[in-house]
């Protein structure tokens, strides 16, 4: 379920990038859920029309999944097939992160148009490549291709369209044993089934055939373009006319945000222990990283593989910084990083879990939140609980924090009613029977409701600096040459608000990455 800032807040991101029209379609479906085609129409009061149109642009550009599933017919009809649409929040959410995607495409290969325009099949990718390059070279453009597929940067676009077949009638549910168990039989939702369902398998995800290669200057396919180009001139009756029946098939390339948000989110995690701990902890953590690879599935590991002290001791020295590093300065970093260690024999291996430099950046951010908005005292209280992980009774808090009792419960209350905490009234048991509280961090509720006060806060610093541009677009538009005096100093004045408010959005964004993919 998303968020009420993080739903405005994606609702303005298509706004600022495909107008009104489709952020009043996206927002309906963020808000209400999956819907069919007449739903959204009715809902939004939008024309079909225009409502179709929407849904073509959000889809090519990967914000929204259509899916069909069966419904049973009215009395004494057959079931009928009803396709139906669902907004994607994670890729809406991306779009924000195109120039920090661009820039790790551009570091290591070049440039990539996938990211502007949404899917592409390989043919139009040549297409596009040559108006803007003046020439097609079919070899050179697939040699970039294959490169961008190698490095994991593109992969297969989902099915347009997957069927969800429903559940047949004598499939039992799963016993529930335990508590692993539970969490194993717990059932996926209709949108969970329906994104499985079209992710292309993993042996095709990022594979390009021979047969996907076009031939240049094609007559037919000229001819295919022009007679797409005058169908979808005609009026639009049925679901078919958002799904594009050519485009079904045809193999389309988008770009895997996966990847790319893998290696922004190790990039932030690896600074961050650069400045908590050490330098040379940020580069063990590189190498441990780096050795450890991309996971071969879409599944989260909890941990590292383990990793013996020699390979990572080889990796490390290949790094900047690290060549003058020696094994017992690496296990310290180790140690640092939280590592667990299996030694058999001479053998010595260290494993790191994943969510590790994450969880400690979690704690670093809600912290400094705290200590803004309740001041010192509570920041120790509310520290003390963070690192405890258990529930401590009100004494036990005011002892250790020496914060006086009467003030240790006001700041206690005070955060439990603003539900960064959460209480337990415990009955001692004997001949004296006493009530006492006992306290302790209620993390899940309280990371949901920061990273909501983050999507708030993004919100208003794009609103902030869009108000910015429109302030001072008079400025702005004046030839260089007249900029002198009063309107030069206007100028810089703009440009140094922009990259205050700038960088503070994409310095917010990373600590929003972090928060929503853990």
């Amino acid at each position: 379920m998303v968020s009420p800032h993080g739903i405005q807040f994606a609702a303005h991101l298509i706004s600022s990038f495909y107008g009104e029209l489709c952020s009043k379609v996206c927002e309906c479906l963020l808000r209400r859920g999956t819907l069919t085609l007449a739903q959204i129409i009715q809902s939004t009061e939008l024309s079909r029309e225009n409502v179709i149109n929407c849904l073509r642009v959000l889809i090519h550009q990967n914000c929204v999944q259509a899916f069909a599933v069966q419904r049973e017919g009215a009395f004494g009809e057959a079931p009928r097939i009803v396709t139906q649409y669902m907004a994607l929040f994670n890729n809406i959410i991306h779009k924000l992160r195109a120039p920090k995607f661009m820039q790790i495409v551009s570091e290591e290969l070049g440039k990539d148009g996938l990211m502007q325009h949404g899917r592409l099949s390989l043919k139009r990718i040549i297409d596009r490549n040559e108006q803007t390059a003046g020439s097609s070279d079919i070899h050179v453009v697939r040699e970039s291709f294959i490169r961008l597929l190698n490095a994991r940067f593109i992969e297969r676009c989902p099915a347009p369209e997957p069927f969800l077949a429903p559940p047949a009638e004598d499939e039992a549910p799963a016993k529930r044993r335990g508590a692993k168990s539970a969490k194993i039989a717990e059932p996926k939702t209709t949108e969970q089934r329906a994104l499985a369902a079209a992710a292309p398998m993993e042996s095709m995800r990022f594979l390009m055939e021979m047969d996907d290669l076009p031939e240049k200057n094609d007559d037919e396919s000229s001819d295919s373009v022009t007679h797409r180009k005058k169908r979808k001139q005609d009026v639009l009756k049925s679901d078919e006319d958002v799904l594009d029946a050519n485009d079904k098939k045809e193999v389309l390339w988008r770009v895997n945000f996966e990847e790319l948000v893998r290696r922004l989110r190790t990039k932030a995690c690896i600074s961050y222990v650069k400045t908590k701990i050490n330098d040379e902890a940020g580069i063990v953590l590189s190498a441990i990283l780096d050795l450890s690879g991309r996971p071969e599935s879409r599944q989260k590991a909890e941990k590292t593989a383990y990793l013996s002290i020699n390979a990572i001791y080889d990796e490390v020295i290949k790094k900047e910084g690290g060549l003058g590093m020696d094994f017992e300065r690496i296990r310290v970093s180790l140690n640092q990083l939280g590592c667990e260690t299996l030694s058999t024999g001479l053998d010595e291996s260290y494993s790191i879990g994943t969510h590790l430099s994450s969880f400690s950046y979690f704690n670093a951010v809600v912290e400094s939140v705290v200590l803004r908005r309740y001041g010192r005292e509570a920041y120790r209280v509310f520290r003390l609980l963070s690192k405890a992980g258990r529930f401590l009774e009100t004494d036990k808090i005011s002892d250790s924090t020496f914060v006086e009792k009467k003030d240790a419960i006001k700041i206690l209350y005070k955060l439990w009613k603003d539900d960064y905490l959460h209480m337990e009234k415990v009955v001692s048991s004997g001949a004296r029977q006493s009530l006492f509280l006992v306290w302790r961090v209620n993390k899940q509720t309280l990371w949901e409701q920061v990273l909501d006060e983050m999507y708030h806060a993004a919100l208003n610093l794009r609103l902030r600096i869009a108000h910015e541009q429109d302030r001072g677009k008079e400025v702005l538009q004046l030839p260089r040459e007249k900029l002198v005096g009063e309107l030069e100093k206007k100028y810089k004045l703009l440009g140094k608000v922009r990259v205050i408010l700038e960088s503070s959005l994409m310095n917010l964004d990373e600590a929003i990455m972090l928060f929503h993919d853990f």
